[in-house]
Formats: C-alpha cells, structure tokens, sequence
C-alpha cells in the first residue's frame, strides 16, 4: 500500500496543562523520538485532536505555539486551548485533563505558514489567534537576523490575554526587530492606542501610523471571522495586493455564510462522487443532502477532516471533474480556489458526477 498523504493520529502523552488565562490553558505534549520526525512541523501549522466522549468522537484544531523544530524534530508540541461556551474538548481540557493523560493527536497540517526568510512582515490577530503567529515571530527572529516582524493584538482586556509574558519575553529578545500594539477591546490602558474594538475603519488610520504599510512582505492575519474581515478589507483600501495578505479563521460567528467559489443555479442534491486517497480510489453514491465528505467518509473512515465548518482546511481536495456547489468557506484563499481546489466538507455535487483527489 502506498505511504499515506495525510494526517495520521498518534497517542501522545500530555507532559502538562498549564492555566494562561481564566479561560484559557496550554496543553503540551511529548513527541517520543521515534515519532519527532513525523511530528514536524512549519511556524504557523496546527495539529488535531481526537477524543472520544460518551461514545461520540469529537475533533479540534489547535495551532501548535512553539518554535518550528529543527530537522530531529519536536521533542514537544504546546497549543493554547481557550475554555468555548458549550464546546466538548475545551471544557474537558480546561476542567479534566491532567499530566500523564494521552491523547490522539494527528501529525502537524496546514497552510497558514510564515517560512523564515529576510523582509518585514507584520500580523494582525485577535483572542486566540496569537497562537500561531507566535510560532511564525518565534521562529523567523531566531532563525533570519535580517527579518523584522509587527504584531498588532487585540483582546478583551489584560487577565484574557494568552500567552503574555511569551510576547514580552519576545520583545525583550528581539527589541529592535520585534514590534507588539496591544489593543484592548473592554478596558482602558495608560499607553496604546485607545481601547474598543478593531473594525476597518480603525485599522485603515492605525496601521499606516504604526508601519510603512508598503513595505511589509506579508500580512497573518488571525482570530475571529469579524476581525479577519475588518482587516482584510482595511488591507485592500490601502492598497495592499491581494498575494500578500494570508489569513486563518479561529472563530466564525453566526450569520451568512462567506463567498465560496461561484454556484451554479440549480444544482442536484444526490450524485456519484469519485475519490482518490492515499492512492487508492472508490466511487460511491451521494445521498440526499449529503456533503463529498460525508459520502467519502461512509467508504473510507480515514478521509482527512478536522472542523467540518469550512474553517480548517483538512478535508481540501482537487476537483478533477464536475461542478460542486460549496456552502462556505473560510479556508482556501483565492488561489487555491483558481486552481480548482474545494472544501470536501462544504462541497455538494452540483453534476451528477463528481470526482475529488484527496493526493493532490
């Protein structure tokens, strides 16, 4: 059988859970050496988690938060977990998991990736979405003493912001090729930028006052839907170009559903869709209102997926042939789209005939 082409779970042990805010806690993992080299990961990528509660199994992403390792790998892996209301793995990792617990955890994905090299790069990112943008800062000031990176962050107040003393501990580091703007949506501090929240307008006057725009190489921008967006379009109004501007969604709040690829007017609900994974193929029906994924994974349990909302990008595929009509998608960036790629899990078959590459 051909060597698989996507995540894998493996158990890892939990080394520690350590609290960071009121709502938040980071969970850390030991890599065995035997599994350091599959465990490797690029500054930026996020890992996913399995577990299984009450007989249903529940996944999670987490972007991993520590320097890229180097080629031994990662003799350890941290994510920051923050405590969701109703959300099944975060209470279980914030109220119930304990040292020496293990956990399966697929090996590092993702795309939202900052590779060191020399430039000025900057970030704009909210709650939880420093994550992995401190392993893109962590990473690229250690390894290209002729980058230069700006974090600008936004949190609630001071108590929920993760991952604090790593950032002034970075600061302190990297004084001249690191700058941090901290914003603060619920609390007023004595220095910064006035508090309340970062919406397009604000990011329009604030980011030319904080950098030469025109100058930085490339944009993360990170956290909630409504951030994202904010700052994607305050980019653009200032005439930032489009390949420059990278972007993960941690949170999408409720509402429409965002711009997918173009839809075609009328499309069946059921159809046949073609699948190749790992090297092998299938074809199976789709039944009615059924998505690829959901297909797929009847057949093949082993497809790739993670958040099935259209966030996280697992479940990418290559759409070889037929049309698909996808529901949302905060994943792919327009590229990717142009290329031909859809979310599997957000993807219905829009031809009577569909046919996906999972290898590609």
């Amino acid at each position: 059988m051909a060597a698989a082409r996507h995540g894998t779970f493996h158990r890892l042990r939990v080394a520690s859970v350590e609290p960071l805010t009121d709502d938040a806690v980071a969970v850390t993992f030991a890599v065995p050496e035997e599994l350091r080299d599959a465990f490797r990961h690029a500054p930026g990528q996020h890992l996913t988690v399995r577990h299984t509660a009450e007989g249903t199994e529940i996944r999670r992403t987490y972007s991993v938060c520590g320097q890229a390792p180097g080629p031994e790998g990662p003799s350890a892996l941290r994510v920051g977990v923050r405590l969701v209301d109703g959300g099944a793995f975060s209470t279980y990792a914030f109220k119930e998991l304990r040292a020496g617990d293990e956990l399966e955890v697929m090996t590092p994905a993702g795309r939202f990736v900052l590779e060191p090299r020399p430039g000025h790069f900057a970030a704009v990112v909210g709650g939880s979405g420093i994550t992995p943008v401190l392993s893109m800062a962590t990473t690229l000031l250690a390894r290209e003493p002729a980058a230069r990176f700006t974090l600008l962050r936004s949190d609630r107040t001071t108590a929920s912001t993760m991952f604090l003393e790593e950032v002034a501990d970075l600061k302190d580091r990297y004084p001249g090729r690191l700058q941090v703007v901290q914003t603060l949506s619920r609390e007023e501090q004595q220095a910064g930028p006035a508090s309340g929240r970062l919406d397009e307008r604000r990011l329009t006057g604030l980011l030319p006052a904080l950098l030469p725009v025109d100058s930085v190489e490339g944009w993360f921008l990170c956290g909630p839907h409504g951030l994202v967006l904010s700052a994607e379009r305050a980019l653009h109004g200032l005439g930032v170009p489009r390949e420059r501007v990278h972007q993960e969604i941690f949170h999408v709040e409720d509402g429409p559903a965002a711009p997918a690829a173009d839809r075609p007017a009328a499309a069946p609900t059921r159809g046949t869709v073609t699948a190749t994974l790992d090297g092998r193929g299938g074809r199976w029906p789709v039944r009615e209102g059924e998505s690829l994924l959901e297909a797929v994974l009847r057949n093949r349990p082993d497809a790739p997926y993670a958040c099935k909302g259209g966030v996280c990008g697992t479940c990418r595929a290559f759409l070889v042939s037929g049309e698909v009509r996808m529901d949302r998608n905060f994943a792919l960036e327009d590229d990717e789209l142009t290329a031909g790629y859809v979310l599997a899990c957000q993807s219905r078959p829009a031809t009577e005939e569909v046919e996906l590459d999972f290898d590609r």
